[in-house]
């Protein structure tokens, strides 16, 4: 049986593009133990940030694992739950509208990490009640604040 981890993540960019962050929380229900891990970048976006604290989180797992991962980001959510990430490899990486898919180097790391690490996807709705969230959210102001 693979380790079971639930992952907050949250990403921003402020302005949009301008100066960014990114952070994530990984949880071991089974040990009770919890981690927080951030960075920051300078001129990315809002999903660049998304996307890169989905990855950060699913590379820090040392061994495979059974992941809940929770995104405030739609966009990151769906483009698995609603397959829309295989639908652009099997067009070439390219939308239904033939369009270059957006942040390609990142959506392919993800895809190989979803290969290693099981990925549950959930959405959680941002700036809300949930702790994790607005913890993340904390983390990637701080992250900014440090760059």
């Amino acid at each position: 049986m693979k380790p079971h981890v639930i992952i907050y993540t949250d990403g921003g960019a402020s302005p949009n593009p301008g100066l960014g962050g990114w952070a994530a929380i990984l949880y071991s229900p089974e040990h009770g133990k919890e981690r927080e891990i951030y960075g920051g970048e300078h001129d990315t976006t809002n999903n660049r940030m998304e996307l890169t604290a989905a990855i950060r989180a699913l590379e820090a797992l040392k061994t495979p694992c059974d992941v809940d991962l929770h995104t405030d980001s739609a966009y990151l959510q769906n483009a698995f739950v609603k397959r829309w990430i295989y639908n652009w490899k099997r067009n070439g990486w390219r939308t239904s509208a033939g369009n270059d898919v957006l942040n390609r180097d990142l959506w392919e790391e993800l895809d190989r990490l979803t290969h290693i690490h099981r990925v549950k996807w959930h959405w959680v709705k941002g700036h809300s009640d949930d702790e994790r969230n607005n913890r993340c959210d904390e983390l990637v102001h701080v992250a900014r604040s440090q760059i």
